[in-house]
Formats: C-alpha cells, sequence, structure tokens
C-alpha cells in the first residue's frame, strides 16, 4: 500500500520519527520508500534528528536512543531485514554439520537460520523457539528437542525457571543465538530479562556461541545483557554492519562472518 508523500522536511522527519518508533530499527532504503524520499534526503534528516536527540544513526539505518525499550512483537520483526536475516541464516547454515548437535535460540533470524536446516541428516536441535519447531518438525533428519516453560508471546519463546533446568542437563556443540543489538563492550543483549535468562542457559550448554545479528544490531544496545563479547565465538551479520565494531569484536577473539547481499554483489 502506497503512503502519501510528506511534502515538508519538518513533517517527512515527523514520519520517519513514527517509522522507526514503530519497528525500532529500519534501514535507510526502507525508510526512504516508506516517505517517498531518496536515501540522501532521508540520510539528511536522519542526521538532524540525531542532534536532536531523538534517534541514533546506524550504518545503513537508523534506531530508537539506546533501543533499550520493550521487546517488538514477532509478526512485525518478521518483515524487517528480511533480505539480511536470509543471508546470514544461508552463512551460519554452513557452520552446522550432519550428526551435530546444536541449539537454536528465539528471534526471526533464528527461524530463518531454521529453514537452512532442514536437509540435514541425523541433526539434533534443541529449541526454545516455537517458529524455529515448527519449520524443523517435518524436516525428516533432525531431532527437535524443546524445553519446557512458559510461553512468551511478543518471541514466541519459552522461557522461565522450568526451562531454564530442562536446558541446563543438555550439551550442544553450538548455540546459535540472535537478539535486539550487538555491541564490542556488551555484547549481545535483549529487552526482555526472561528470555535473556533462557539463552545465558543455551549458551553455558554449548562449547560455542554464535550470534546471529543483521546489520542494524550492530553498534546497538538494549536492556539485559545475553552474550558478554568475550564469550561470542562467531559473529554472522551481513556486509553493511559498521566496520569498526566489527574490528572490536574480532579483536576481543570473535570470529566475523560476513554474508554479502545479493543487491550488493558485483558492485
Amino acid at each position: 500500500m502506497e503512503e502519501p508523500r510528506p511534502s515538508f522536511a519538518a513533517e517527512r522527519r515527523e514520519r520517519i520519527l513514527e517509522l522507526v518508533r514503530a519497528n525500532g530499527a529500519m534501514a535507510l532504503r526502507d525508510i526512504a520508500t516508506r516517505v517517498s524520499a531518496s536515501e540522501v534526503t532521508v540520510r539528511r534528516d536522519v542526521r538532524a534528528l540525531e542532534a536532536e536527540g531523538l534517534l541514533d544513526r546506524r550504518r545503513g539505518g537508523a534506531a530508537l536512543p539506546g533501543r533499550l525499550g520493550p521487546e517488538q512483537n514477532y509478526t512485525r520483526m518478521t518483515g524487517q531485514a528480511a533480505s539480511e536475516k536470509r543471508a546470514i541464516a544461508v552463512a551460519a547454515a554452513r557452520l552446522v554439520e550432519d550428526d551435530d548437535a546444536i541449539a537454536l535460540g528465539p528471534g526471526t533470524t533464528a527461524e530463518a537460520l531454521a529453514r537452512e536446516l532442514t536437509g540435514r541428516v541425523n541433526l539434533t536441535v534443541v529449541t526454545t523457539s516455537l517458529p524455529a519447531a515448527e519449520v524443523l518438525a517435518a524436516a525428516p533428519g533432525v531431532e527437535v528437542v524443546m524445553a519446557g516453560g512458559t510461553l512468551n508471546g511478543p518471541s514466541r519463546a519459552l522461557v522461565g525457571a522450568g526451562a531454564e533446568e530442562a536446558l541446563s542437563r543438555l550439551r550442544v556443540r553450538r548455540a546459535f543465538l540472535s537478539g535486539n543489538g550487538v555491541t564490542a563492550e556488551r555484547g549481545l543483549s535483549n529487552p526482555n530479562p526472561a528470555v535473556a535468562a533462557v539463552d545465558r542457559t543455551l549458551v553455558s550448554i554449548a562449547e560455542e556461541a554464535v550470534v546471529l545479528a543483521d546489520s542494524s544490531k550492530i553498534g546497538t544496545d538494549t536492556m539485559v545483557q545475553t552474550v558478554p563479547p568475550e564469550l561470542i565465538a562467531h559473529l554472522v551479520t551481513d556486509n553493511r554492519a559498521d566496520p569498526e565494531v566489527l574490528m572490536t569484536l574480532e579483536d576481543t577473539g570473535t570470529l566475523v562472518h560476513i554474508a554479502i547481499l545479493d543487491t550488493d554483489r558485483g558492485e
């Protein structure tokens, strides 16, 4: 559905604020499409809004200041950075082998990874994510193990003491986690304490932690730390992520995997 085109800079900037507040973070190209303006114009608007303390600029996008607010609805997140999530999922799938045992946390990027694993053989996936479990349920070569617990609606994930206790008795090779922000100072973070607590348990049962984060989340911090930077063995992100944050994470020992977006190939 095409939206009315804002006719003045003030009106356009107000619309940009509304969009980012509704989505938490957005790519500049998506904002430009929604407000019917060029990326150059939108970048100028975002810079002005940042100067007023209303937005934070991210490489290739904009986010709410600090991104410390409540978690977003899962359905809303599904449509955000879809091409980035698909590219990240394809790259992350290379870290999974047949006859493997892995853990998969909640989130739409983790669900995208689940779709890349449906053809694997003798793979065991421990997950707290209902969407990921549903994707893998029809995969003949994949055994799905789910923890008990309480269902968290916004993330569609199982949380709580029951989930943490059940997971703590298991062991996997790698845990694949997404969240709402990744910084060199605090690592992976999530706005929901219950989801973050279960994700920390997934990290504790794994030999290695793998973080899946599109470029809009790189350099963004949220309320609850999930995985400190020194425990992030692998970070899989896209080629639009802030290189300074990535280099700092590499200095702490993280192996960074860059997924090239189809739209950027050949440039």
